[in-house]
């Protein structure tokens, strides 16, 4: 009869699972189309163009292959900007369209190209400046100083990104120049995240810098719009036959891609149904106390497991963990640092290579989990050396 119960449990996960999968592609269609609306009209009004010229230099260096100033430098830019903010329904769209360019300089259509790599391996190391959600779900949670995570969240997702971007490299062979460009880069990009989170941290209240957050994550996405629109009108192109052309491919783009996360969400509910999940979290707690170590981070441990297959799944254990430990708690502040450090590689995977029809993804994969691996042992080290540990 258990048995019974456990198959019938997994049956009706997988059954779940489809249906939740062209749930979400369905669900996609609206801001999908409204994006892709804006952003052909911004791409008729010059606007990719600009952004390709700011990060020509760089992106030169990370995308050797690609052509000076070609659209899909902006549309990387854009998308890379939407992930800072914690605007994961913004980045989708970007990131799709600049998939959708850079299959277009692809000439084996069904294997990935080295740019179609970084781009995804990059994506997927989820750097995020501002993680409202996580910061939202504290303030739900009863939490006295939900913003406190910002911080360790900032420094473990920039580690994940800064390997992400390394081991690309190393796959891709880089030459001396490029790696200068990486380690200015690097250099630079911690100064300024720690002046910012300095700032948010110390200089403003909980209250001030949740606020804080909010308005700089709408308020660019809203002038970005307006900007487009504006840079229409000054081009003389009719924005509203641009908006209803760009966002066609909304339906489209959303449809293609039902197979390949059908596929992906069956296979994490088989996961998650058999126990494996538990299985490991009992094993790994096994094999730390028997080497002597502190095992206080492993209750935590399954919002970093499950972050590469999930993103929702991932926060429905970061909020397990809040509810059984209390969101203040070791395990609590951990598990959300977890949920910031990295974004969900298989679920890009599916996501971007499915929809432009790529099947051979030859090293993507790999060199994303090292960077997923190296944001987790980053925010286990935080968590143990900031001061709530103590």
């Amino acid at each position: 009869m258990g048995d019974t119960e456990v198959f019938k449990t997994m049956m009706d996960g997988v059954f779940d699972s489809a249906n939740t999968g062209v749930t979400i592609s369905l669900g996609l269609i609206g801001v999908m189309s409204l994006f892709l609306g804006f952003m052909n009209i911004g791409e008729k009004a010059g606007a990719i163009n600009v952004l390709s010229r700011i990060v020509g230099p760089f992106f030169s260096k990370l995308f050797p292959d690609l052509p000076r100033r070609h659209p899909a430098m902006g549309h990387m830019m854009m998308n890379f900007s939407a992930n800072l903010l914690g605007l994961d329904n913004a980045a989708t769209p970007f990131g799709l369209k600049a998939m959708q360019s850079l299959q277009e300089l692809n000439p084996e259509k069904e294997t990935a190209s080295d740019a179609q790599i970084m781009f995804m391996v990059l994506h997927a190391s989820g750097l995020t400046l501002i993680p409202v959600s996580i910061i939202a779900q504290r303030i739900i949670a009863g939490s006295k100083n939900p913003t406190e995570v910002f911080i360790p969240c900032l420094i473990a997702t920039f580690v994940a990104t800064m390997v992400a971007m390394g081991v690309t490299a190393f796959f891709q062979k880089f030459k001396r120049r490029q790696w200068i460009a990486i380690i200015i880069v690097a250099a630079l990009g911690s100064i300024f995240l720690a002046g910012l989170g300095y700032y948010l941290r110390f200089y403003l209240t909980n209250q001030a810098a949740t606020t804080f957050s909010k308005v700089v994550s709408n308020g660019l996405i809203l002038l970005l719009f307006i900007i487009f629109i504006l840079g229409g009108l000054w081009k003389r192109i009719n924005v509203y036959d641009s908006f209803i052309e760009g966002a066609k491919q909304g339906f489209d783009v959303a449809v293609k891609i039902i197979p390949y996360l059908v596929g992906m969400l069956v296979a994490i509910s088989v996961l998650r149904t058999c126990g494996a999940f538990d299985y490991i979290i009992q094993g790994l707690s096994w094999v730390c106390a028997s080497l002597g170590l502190d095992t206080q981070f492993v209750p935590a441990m399954p919002t970093a497991l499950m972050k590469p297959f999930s993103g929702s799944g991932s926060r429905a254990m970061m909020i397990t963990a809040m509810n059984q430990y209390g969101p203040d708690s070791f395990q609590g502040r951990l598990a959300c640092v977890f949920q910031g450090s990295a974004d969900t590689t298989f679920y890009i995977v599916a996501l971007y290579f499915g929809s432009v029809g790529i099947r051979k993804t030859r090293y993507a994969v790999p060199a994303a989990l090292l960077a997923d691996l190296a944001g987790i042992i980053a925010a286990i080290f935080i968590a143990y050396n900031w001061p709530w540990s103590q």
